[in-house]
This record gives C-alpha cells, structure tokens and sequence, in this order.
C-alpha cells in the first residue's frame, strides 16, 4: 500500500474553513487506498502571537517553558484536522512529536532529529488511515519537549518522508520555486526541477521557500521533494538529484537576504586569545556566521561577519559579556545591508559567470562590500536601497 508524506504549512491552515478544505482532500486521497502522514504548522500567525505574548512578559524566558508554549500552536492544529476527518468517517489520530517517536538533540529551540521509529507508523496504520503529525516538535533524552527552530515543520516532515522511504509533498501558498522572488521580478519564471544543491543554496541564501535544513535532509536520504500550492492543480516543482535532472543552466536563481545583519569587531590589535573567546561563544550559541573578512593592520583587528537578524539579541548579549575581559573592544550591528546571491549548479562548468555578475553591478554603480563564492554560487552584499534593483538586473542578465 502506498505511503504518503504531505505538509501543510501556516497559511494553508489559518483558518477552520481551510483545514475544512485539506481534509477533503485528504478523505479522496486516502480513499484511493494511500496510507497518509499529514504534517502541520501552527495557524497562521499562532506562534508569532505566542511570542509577543512572552515579549509583554519577559525579554529573557526559559527557553524549556518557552519549547513548551511555542508547541501548543501546531497541537491545536493537528487536533482540529484530526476532529474534522474523524467526523467525516476517515480514522485518523492526532499525534505530537512526542507521540511520533521523533527524538532529537541540541537546545530545546534550536534541536536537531536524531531518531525517528518508523515502526510506530507501521503499527498505527493498522488501525487508522490518516496520521496527523505536529509539525516543529519532537523531544530530547529527558523527555522534555523541543522545537527544531524556523522552518521546522518543513524539516519535520523530509524527516518523517526519509524514516518512511517515501517522497515529500509540501504545499504553501506559492505554486513552486521561483528563479526569483516573483514579487521584486514579476517575469520570474517557475521551475519544474531544481537539484538539492540548488535548492540548499537558494534556501540557504534567502529564498524563503523550503528551510536548508529540510533539503539536507532529502539530499541525505535522496528523498525527493515537491513543492507546491495547497488544493491547487497548478503544476509545483520537485527537488530532486541533479543526476535526474536532464539540461543544467550557468545559473537557476538569484536570491535575496533581507533577513541578515551586518556585524563589526574592532579591537586595537590582534588577540588570538579574543577571537577564539568569539567563536567559541558563538559555537555554543549555535549561531551561525557568514561571509567572514578579517583586516590586521597598524590599527589593529577588524573581523566582519554576516549572520541572521533573529540572533541579534543574542550576538549582543556575546558581546558584551567579551568587553567584561576585553574593554577596548568595539562592535557595530547594522541592518542596511542585504546579500544578493546567484546560484546554479552549471556555473561548476562554465566559465565567465562570475566576470558577467561583477560587470552587471559595477555597470549599474552598485557598490558591494562583501563578496563569497561557493561551486554553485556567488554571493555580494550591497545596501538595502540597492537590493532589488540588483536582483532585478541579475535576472535580465542570465535570463531568469
């Protein structure tokens, strides 16, 4: 019997008439035999509703309270589908990521799956047709509840697909991925395929489509993903092996990261004893750094970075416990900057992409401060007045 994985993220659940809708769906789905592992976010704005509920609070909570409340937001969700369908005549059952076996590891915000029981599936498909799982969640060595960060539903769910041998459906409120973000470049086109490298970089550099972690996971296992509109018949995009996919172009996408912040690290000369108090405080934050420049000269240390702007609390909070052993220690956070990136898994074998990028934007007098490159892709960041104008021209350019 065919198993399914789909997910339904926070815009297709924001309301009981939509969950109304998806559970239709699901009832013609599973009549047709399949064997289905629903994922679903929190409605709507939920969590961001519990979160400024917290902020009115405390600007400092216990992150194991705070897993605890943040997770209520998806067990609403899946209580009410599962009502729906139950009613409709279909078995369903509601599950939390505790109830789905799904073990992982970290901070209780940041955790990372470790362990997944696909055997618990086997045994509940015995009895029910449809299982609702609470995407975002799952729990640690000590039983206590854990989040898996931004984009967890999404990583929940590849997990769940990759456990089970199966692919991923995810819908959202998008027809697929786009070469852009087709509200800065309207004549964006739709792809039918992208590569998990792709995919990863575009995810990874802005495109805020599927979370990179999700797509790690798929190209791990070799789960493939499709990505499309929820209740739409409008054809998604899958993500996929680049082995499978037959005409690779220089460049597939371009992306923009407007969600980034710009840190700077001066110190009157260079301390290796300071850089490694830095990064070492970053590893156990988890935070993830970016486009790292370092300058030592006469006037000393400067070391550039750029990081997600949802860590600024926490990179300031670094900081200043660094300045108690190390007073002459300057640092600035700016949020002016954007990172505008273009990706494609056929620049490995062409030459001249990097050449055409520099020249686009120096033809445009769009100045850049940082530069990085990967196999797949080059990365600039520019102001943010400059930001779109660049992805726009980048499009015309490589025809996207």
């Amino acid at each position: 019997m065919k198993r399914s994985i789909l997910k339904f993220g926070g815009t297709s659940v924001s309301s009981l008439e939509k969950i109304k809708n998806i559970a239709d769906y699901l009832k013609d789905r599973a009549k047709q035999g399949e064997q289905l592992i629903v994922v679903v976010s929190a409605m709507g704005k939920t969590t961001d509703e519990l979160m400024a509920s917290v902020n009115s609070i405390t600007s400092s909570p216990n992150e194991q309270d705070l897993a605890v409340l943040l997770t209520t937001g998806e067990q609403q969700t899946i209580s009410y589908l599962s009502i729906i369908l139950n009613d409709m005549g279909v078995k369903s059952k509601p599950l939390t990521g505790y109830q789905a076996g799904i073990e992982t590891v970290g901070h209780h915000l940041k955790s990372k799956i470790s362990k997944i029981n696909s055997e618990l599936f086997d045994q509940l498909f015995n009895t029910y047709n449809v299982l609702i799982v609470a995407g975002f969640q799952g729990f640690n060595t000590d039983n206590e509840i854990t989040t898996l960060g931004r984009g967890g539903s999404d990583t929940t769910a590849v997990a769940l697909a990759a456990a089970n041998k199966c692919s991923c459906e995810i819908y959202t409120d998008v027809t697929g991925v786009y070469s852009t973000d087709p509200r800065i470049y309207p004549q964006a086109n739709r792809l039918d395929e992208v590569s998990y490298e792709e995919m990863m970089e575009m995810s990874a550099l802005g495109a805020g489509v599927l979370v990179t972690r999700s797509v790690e996971i798929a190209k791990n296992h070799n789960t493939p993903i499709y990505l499309g509109k929820a209740l739409s018949d409008e054809k998604g995009t899958w993500v996929m092996s680049k082995l499978d996919i037959l005409e690779k172009k220089a460049i597939t996408g371009v992306a923009l990261d407007k969600d980034m912040i710009h840190v700077t690290l001066n110190y009157p000369h260079y301390d290796t004893h300071l850089m490694d108090a830095t990064f070492n405080n970053l590893e156990q934050e988890e935070i993830n750094v970016d486009m790292i420049s370092q300058i030592v000269n006469n006037e000393g240390l400067q070391l550039s970075f750029t990081m997600k702007d949802t860590e600024e609390n926490q990179i300031q909070k670094i900081f200043y416990r660094l300045k108690e052993d190390y007073p002459d220690l300057y640092f600035k956070i700016e949020n002016r900057f954007v990172k505008v990136s273009v990706i494609g898994s056929g620049m490995r074998d062409m030459t001249g992409v990097a050449s055409k990028v520099f020249r686009t934007l120096i033809k445009a007098d769009i100045p850049f401060y940082q530069v990085t490159t990967s196999e797949i892709s080059i990365s600039y960041v520019v102001d943010e007045k400059n930001a779109n104008d660049a992805a726009h021209l980048l499009c015309e350019q490589f025809e996207l």
